[in-house]
């Protein structure tokens, strides 16, 4: 998603995530308006125990594959959905990817609108998909059985859901919990907020070793030598140290805040902190599965801190790939070249224009976040690593037909590293 984009939709709220999100995905500035969120985690954790082939309520991935208004390439949607906001963590509900014809990959984020539970309202996230307006296509769809149909930019689209779908199946666990900056002050309003998004693989040769891989991702780990929960007891561990952490800073502050009968400053803005963990399916067809591990922390400021990792994988073994799997050795200059190329269109910049009238520097160099697709390799640059925080995070793709010489042998992409249609 380019820059632009990104920080148009922040300026309304937090993104509709993207999922924020993966993505993403950030927070604007706490509200005073915050209305106290319920607990969700003991009945999650009872579901989630009685039937461990079922998503968690609101959580789900699928697949649809539509023909878009106008193409004669027919695309694969991811679609997922999360769990709905709670008091001001105002985070959306559904999230996707698809690549259109050339094979770059586009998201949309949105979520069903209250009125008719059944609608889904998109937007795709790119200006590289706007209008002459700089306004991005927006997706109106209605179940109509399995099915999604409705229209894109005012033009009718049918979305026909993939069962079983492409590469592997995944079931979705969400958990939340609401904790309270004193625990037994029932009258305080100040709350710390926690949620976790994380996916059980329930298909292919591969389930164990992607799952931990899923763990793993969601809890940033650098080497993989550390043992690996269970996403239940990762949950649990995450849950236990926010809490600690949260009530050991912030319930002396309340504390003194309350005792401080000669001002009327209220503390609540800046004392419900937040933290929420996402995994973003990016890509999932044949032997290839791309993940976002999508990280989102407030406490304390005017606005949180967001970013997503993203790792792609051999679906058929759960073999991580990594940079140095992806990428032949000594290649980074020839990507730096290629990505500051690639990156102008996604900055909103022209072909001859500095990089540095949207970037730190007037070169992009090749960060070790990326992920495959079938067509290509997607550059992910977080907030602040090569432009400011408003600028958001930083998409680029760079097609295969051009990686070409870069790559490594053996990726798991259909005939190798070539552009795929289907």
């Amino acid at each position: 998603m380019s820059y632009k984009s990104r920080f148009r939709v922040v300026a309304v709220s937090w993104r509709l995530v993207a999922a924020s999100g993966l993505g993403l995905f950030i927070t604007a500035c706490q509200s005073k308006t915050d209305t106290v969120a319920t607990t969700a985690t003991t009945l999650d954790e009872k579901q989630s125990s009685a039937d461990a082939s079922a998503d968690s309520p609101g959580a789900w991935y699928r697949q649809y594959r539509a023909l878009l208004p106008g193409s004669t390439d027919s695309i694969t949607l991811h679609l997922q959905s999360f769990i709905p906001k709670q008091g001001s963590f105002a985070t959306g509900r559904i999230m996707g990817y698809y690549a259109s014809s050339d094979g770059h990959p586009y998201e949309l984020w949105g979520e069903g609108v209250a009125s008719s539970p059944d609608s889904l309202i998109l937007t795709d996230g790119n200006l590289m998909q706007a209008d002459e307006g700089a306004v991005q296509p927006t997706w109106r769809l209605k179940y109509v059985g399995t099915n999604l149909q409705g229209t894109r930019a005012g033009q009718a689209v049918q979305l026909r859901l993939l069962e079983p779908p492409e590469g592997i199946r995944f079931i979705t666990r969400a958990f939340s919990d609401s904790i309270p900056a004193r625990p037994n002050h029932t009258e305080d309003s100040i709350l710390g907020r926690i949620r976790l998004h994380g996916l059980l693989p329930v298909s292919g040769t591969a389930q164990q070793p992607l799952q931990k891989a899923i763990v793993r991702g969601l809890r940033h780990d650098t080497v993989e030598a550390k043992p690996v929960p269970t996403l239940a007891d990762f949950w649990r561990q995450q849950r236990s140290e926010f809490a600690k952490d949260y009530q050991e800073e912030v319930g002396p502050q309340v504390a003194n805040a309350k005792a401080d009968t000669t001002s009327d400053y209220s503390p609540v803005a800046t004392l419900n902190y937040e933290r929420e963990n996402r995994t973003l399916i990016l890509w999932n067809q044949g032997n290839l599965l791309s993940l976002g591990f999508f990280m989102y922390s407030y406490s304390g400021g005017a606005h949180g801190n967001y970013g997503t990792t993203v790792r792609s994988y051999d679906a058929r073994t759960g073999r991580p790939l990594r940079y140095q799997d992806i990428f032949r050795a000594n290649s980074e200059k020839q990507l730096e070249k290629l990505l500051g190329q690639y990156a102008r269109p996604v900055l909103g910049l022209k072909p001859n224009q500095p990089l540095s009238d949207a970037l730190f520097e007037n070169t992009l160099p090749a960060t070790h976040n990326v992920y495959l697709t079938s067509s290509g390799a997607v550059f992910v640059y977080a907030p602040y690593e090569v432009a400011s925080f408003a600028q958001g995070e930083i998409h680029v793709f760079v097609p295969f037909s051009t990686l070409q010489p870069l790559l490594q042998p053996g990726l798991p992409v259909a005939g190798g590293p070539e552009v795929v249609r289907k």
